[in-house]
């Protein structure tokens, strides 16, 4: 039995039929589900993953101000 990872409701799939990359639409919630692995059988929302990545590039930006702040204060040592 394959279920929505947000509502938990059951989906209209058969879970060897699936492959990783796949991705569903529950009925339910209307969430993407997108299949991350088949074994074990593991679905992610395709929301999550963007709201991964948008953390991901604010920590990228995050970091390269704190790189230029290091290199502003090491050249004031001087």
């Amino acid at each position: 039995m394959v279920t929505c990872p947000m509502c938990d409701a059951v989906l209209d799939v058969e879970e060897d039929e699936l492959d990783e990359g796949d991705e569903l639409t529950c009925e339910e919630c209307g969430d993407t589900i997108t299949v991350k692995s088949t074994d074990p059988l593991e679905l992610k929302s395709a929301d999550e993953d963007e709201d991964e990545d948008e953390d991901d590039d604010f920590d990228e930006d995050y970091e390269d101000e704190d790189e230029e702040e290091e290199s502003e204060d090491e050249e004031e040592d001087w």
